[in-house]
């Protein structure tokens, strides 16, 4: 792996990644070491896809220190500790020395193939993202179902010869690699073996699972486990079936299954017209890059050990696509718009490179800044016991969110996170801190902050509150530059205006309780906001409670009674 993290004559490690780890040499020397840490890492690694490990180089650095000299017997110590404290790891340490002078081990851990890895003391734990975790009881079986899953793109199975592909397709492989943008020229002056080796599609003479999936004949990708099958089907209002498309003859690899997915259902070409001024703007109801992306992560992500059709189902209200097989280890429905599983990693690298797909991790993104800024529900992830459904909502929520969006884009160039942010405040009129963190998930509080980017220093995006109940709304200037004609909200109005507004409702409907004022206010006022100011306004002496905790009611000082 070393030979891959030299950038031109620069020695360069790379930051930590699902590969890659740097440690400082403390954990294997001195009174310091730490042995039990270093052995999870390992055993992480060997349940993932395998990694390195480089040890004397500290985390924010790219090189050792330049006076760094090791042991020559340490790494063999390495070696025979981790075999010690782990089960199912295989390493292989060597000693290198850096440009500067300075020396480090890089720690090779083997990829377990067949069997789970362990720390002796009966702990499990696997590579996710650039971080170790440990694996509990119930998600064993799931690693145990992926784990030939990992090994199935670069598998021999029916010593096909690469002379058997299909001539068409692999031609038409080489045009597509060719013409990328995304493909380095020193990869596109490749012959076509040349290719098909370097995207693991072959070994030798003969095309790995890969290779078949891609450039094999009908009949040789029709006896892989499993190849892809595709089913659309659409319902009307009273889930009847009205139509069915099946793609299951085999006769068409990724690319084209996403292709024929797009161009055979007439139903992508439905939309309605939004007016914008003088001119009219025609929306989907469902668009070309969402049903594309959705597509693509469907047949990249799914495991191809597993029994199962995609299915693609169209309701009057909603489109959901059903794909066999559960999240990978580490990925849920709540954080899937941040982690980076790769399941099939060499598939994903082709897809990247024919732009049939987004950068790894960042599908999810590219559909929730095209549906926000069209006005609509960001995409609905669902996990089932053997599959994962990802359902888009045809319906938009705010026309006028869509006009916004667009008019803030054209000024200011949006980056996508800024857009997705800006849509989703405008649909929300105004979005707390902890309401923002649960819909995207945040982990820490300064992660708001990374995700409005410029939008604050652009004037955009306000704020009104501080620490958790913080508030983020709309610029009431932009909001009338752009002519927004979204409903009016209680959400932000100012605590004093809140305070004579129950005055106000006590002196129409007298003694009320706390729910039955929240109900005639407004339900889009927070139950806790007017509590809080029924409590200053009892402090005040205008209003008193009766009864007790569980009934009690409000009445206006009689001072106030006119």
């Amino acid at each position: 792996m070393s030979a891959n993290l030299l950038k031109d004559s620069n020695f360069i490690i790379m930051n930590e990644t699902q590969d890659i780890e740097k440690k400082s040499i403390r954990v294997v020397t001195g009174d310091t070491a730490n042995w039990i840490e270093l052995a999870k890492d390992c055993v992480c690694f060997a349940n993932a896809r395998g990694g390195t490990i480089f040890i004397g180089i500290e985390n924010n650095e790219k090189l050792p220190p330049a006076s760094q000299t090791i042991n020559a017997q340490l790494p063999e110590k390495i070696k025979k500790r981790i075999s010690e404290l782990t089960t199912n790891v295989g390493t292989h340490p060597e000693l290198r020395t850096a440009p500067n002078g300075g020396e480090y081990i890089e720690l090779n851990i083997f990829q377990s193939v067949s069997t789970i890895a362990s720390t002796t003391d009966g702990r499990y734990y696997v590579r996710v993202s650039d971080t170790c975790v440990p694996l509990p009881p119930e998600e064993l079986l799931r690693l145990v179902t992926d784990k030939p899953a990992f090994i199935w793109e670069t598998k021999l199975v029916r010593n096909i010869k690469k002379a058997e592909a299909d001539p068409t397709k692999l031609q038409q492989f080489v045009d597509d690699i060719r013409s990328s943008d995304r493909v380095s020229d020193f990869v596109k002056q490749k012959t076509p073996n040349e290719l098909l080796e370097y995207y693991l599609m072959s070994e030798g003479e003969f095309l790995t699972n890969l290779g078949v999936l891609w450039v094999g004949k009908r009949t040789d990708r029709a006896k892989l486990l499993y190849a892809p099958v595709i089913q659309f089907i659409k319902y009307d209002e009273n889930d009847n079936k009205v139509n069915k498309i099946v793609w299951d003859d085999f006769s068409l690899n990724p690319k084209e299954l996403i292709e024929a997915v797009w161009t055979q259902i007439p139903d992508w070409k439905e939309g309605i017209e939004l007016a914008d001024g003088i001119f009219r703007k025609f929306i989907l109801n469902y668009e070309e890059d969402v049903i594309r992306e959705l597509i693509a992560n469907a047949l990249v992500h799914r495991p191809y050990t597993t029994r199962g059709d995609i299915f693609i189902n169209l309701f009057p209200d909603r489109l959901e696509v059903h794909n066999p097989g559960r999240f990978p280890i580490g990925v849920t429905p709540e954080n899937i718009l941040h982690k980076t599983v790769k399941r099939n990693e060499h598939l994903a690298k082709i897809f990247y490179d024919l732009k049939l797909m987004e950068r790894e991790g960042t599908g999810f993104d590219k559909m929730y800044e095209i549906l926000l800024s069209n006005g609509k529900q960001a995409p609905i992830p669902t996990e089932g016991e053997d599959r994962v459904t990802i359902t888009i909502k045809r319906r938009i929520l705010k026309s006028e969110v869509v006009k916004l969006v667009s008019r803030a884009n054209e000024e200011f160039q949006l980056r996508q996170r800024e857009i997705i942010c800006l849509g989703l405040i405008a649909q929300h009129t105004t979005l707390s801190a902890t309401e923002f963190s649960k819909v995207l998930n945040l982990p820490q509080p300064n992660a708001i902050r990374d995700w409005l980017g410029r939008l604050p220093e652009l004037q955009l995006i306000k704020t009104k509150g501080k620490t958790k109940g913080v508030e983020y709304f709309v610029n009431p200037d932009f909001l009338r530059k752009a002519n927004f004609k979204g409903r009016t909200s209680l959400k932000k109005i100012e605590n004093h205006r809140l305070r004579e507004l129950i005055l106000q409702d006590l002196k129409d409907y007298n003694i009320s309780t706390l729910d039955e004022i929240h109900e005639r206010i407004g339900k889009e006022i927070k139950y806790s906001t007017i509590r809080k100011q029924i409590n200053l306004l009892v402090a005040e002496t205008k209003i008193f409670p009766s009864g007790g905790r569980k009934f009690r009611k409000y009445f206006l000082s009689a001072s106030l009674v006119k």
